[in-house]
């Protein structure tokens, strides 16, 4: 069976854009809730999805089905979500083993804590698009473009967003900036 490419320029369309998304929406979310049994994640990585639709300034070009675009494009956004959560977790299992050599004394150990809670806490409080930006460069290493690309956004977006997020973090972890470098001076 032969598909004919479909230009789909939900965007300037506000009446496509409804039509699409109320026809798909429940489908699409209990697709997401398949991969991640979770509601409320189900439902953000749809919405995701629609928002990443209307953002893009160009129309987006379909070669398959709409229904089948969105099931790719939600399983696409489930997955990455999946595999940052992984990259995430590891990350964080790497750091604690190594620090807790670096950490002997227990005001060490107390004071790492207390910084590793408050850098938590100080990340999970970033504005999401500037906290995704800031994960995906720090926790998954990826580059600015491979960044902007995976998010559908600029790259300039991408290096304002990171400026943003480091500059609130600078903020927020002042007090902590001297046990910082003593972590950092320790672990070379």
């Amino acid at each position: 069976m032969k598909h004919t490419n479909t230009i789909l320029e939900l965007a300037s369309d506000d009446v496509a854009f409804d039509r699409v998304y109320l026809s798909h929406y429940p489908a699409l979310y209990n697709y997401a809730f398949t991969m991640l049994a979770d509601k409320q994640l189900a439902e953000e990585m749809v919405h995701q999805v629609f928002l990443k639709m209307l953002e893009r300034s160009a129309p987006v070009t379909i070669h398959t089905s709409i229904k089948a675009y969105l099931y790719r494009a939600v399983n696409n956004e489930c997955l990455n979500y999946i595999k940052h959560q992984k990259v995430k977790q590891s990350h964080q299992t790497y750091t604690m083993n190594s620090m807790n050599h670096q950490t002997e004394t227990p005001a060490n150990k107390l004071q790492f804590r207390e910084l590793e809670q408050r850098l938590q806490k100080a990340i999970n409080d970033l504005p999401l698009q500037c906290r995704i930006v800031f994960e995906m460069s720090r926790f998954e290493e990826l580059k600015y473009a491979e960044i902007a690309a995976e998010l559908g956004i600029a790259v300039k977006t991408v290096e304002n967003q990171m400026s943003k997020a480091l500059k609130r973090l600078r903020i927020q972890l002042a007090d902590y900036l001297p046990f910082i470098l003593w972590i950092l001076i320790n672990l070379i």
